[in-house]
């Protein structure tokens, strides 16, 4: 995940926001203690919501501990803390990005990649049984998804997406796995995963073809080796219909999940964050238009 799931504080109340922070940093803490410090740098908004979002069909209250840390040495903050949830959120943030690394130690023999994935892969290694199957779908999906990437065929973005797309369903889904509600959690998931695909490669999309980098929305829609500016003209409802689509679908996964508490917090992220997010690149790339004119 790309850090890119986030509330939309406009339209959050002060006591959501205040939430959602607690968990972001009670996810650090869990890395912290499960993994190590070095592991902190990982930490994302899209693991934070993972969290939340798995947090939430539980009736338990939260313990929270009020503390200073590294990152807020002058003032003490409430941390979500003693959460299965956000340690689960936690292992699935490392086993990304340790997965991530080997899958660009390959593309690019980078030396500095290589002994990150070695320092994680410790960590990786000694966890239990029960979670083979989420590091087997993480492995397998990222496999598939760079022989997608690589291949010179013309690929269309819902085959580009599904890779990822199913990773993120099955990590979302794998920890109720024996729930009722686990086809609906995984169709949350999906979409999800199918949206952070996209809106990445539309963020990165001028910068993609300014260095001549892979970029999904490129290899999908560019069959006709347009600019940046053309490209963005002729695709870009398109781009954006894909994204609203996924985004909507989102909504109407959580609409039908048993959701116990964060309701508020979540329905902020999924209705108003994603459709934010989507509306700053395309107010930022309708700037760079007008500055060209």
């Amino acid at each position: 995940m790309f850090g890119y799931v986030m509330p939309y504080k406009l339209e959050l109340k002060i006591k959501d926001y205040e939430m959602f922070k607690a968990y972001y940093c009670g996810l650090c803490i869990s890395i912290k203690e499960n993994f190590s410090n070095l592991c902190r740098l990982s930490l994302n908004y899209d693991m934070t919501f993972l969290g939340i979002l798995l947090d939430s069909f539980s009736e338990e209250k939260n313990s929270y501990e009020v503390s200073k840390c590294i990152a807020h040495p002058l003032k003490k903050k409430p941390k979500v803390i003693n959460n299965k949830a956000l340690n689960y959120a936690a292992f699935c943030n490392v086993a990304l990005v340790y997965y991530k690394l080997l899958d660009d130690y390959t593309d690019d023999n980078a030396i500095n990649k290589k002994l990150l994935s070695l320092y994680l892969k410790k960590f990786i290694e000694k966890e239990n049984l029960e979670l083979k199957p989420l590091l087997k779908n993480i492995e397998d999906n990222i496999t598939k998804l760079t022989e997608l990437e690589n291949s010179k065929e013309c690929i269309s973005i819902d085959e580009l997406s599904h890779s990822f797309a199913d990773l993120t369903g099955f990590l979302i889904s794998f920890y109720f796995k024996d729930k009722d509600f686990h086809q609906e959690l995984y169709k949350l998931g999906y979409n999800l995963g199918r949206w952070i695909y996209i809106i990445d490669a539309y963020d990165d999309l001028e910068e993609d073809l300014k260095k001549q980098k892979f970029n999904a929305i490129n290899k999908a829609f560019n069959t006709e080796g347009l600019s940046f500016e053309e490209l963005i003209k002729a695709q870009r409802d398109r781009i954006e219909f894909n994204l609203m689509m996924s985004a909507s679908s989102t909504v109407d996964a959580l609409n039908n999940l048993p959701i116990e508490k964060n309701g508020d917090l979540l329905f902020n992220i999924l209705q108003f964050g994603l459709m934010n997010k989507i509306e700053s690149i395309k107010s930022r790339s309708d700037k760079k238009d007008e500055k060209s004119i």
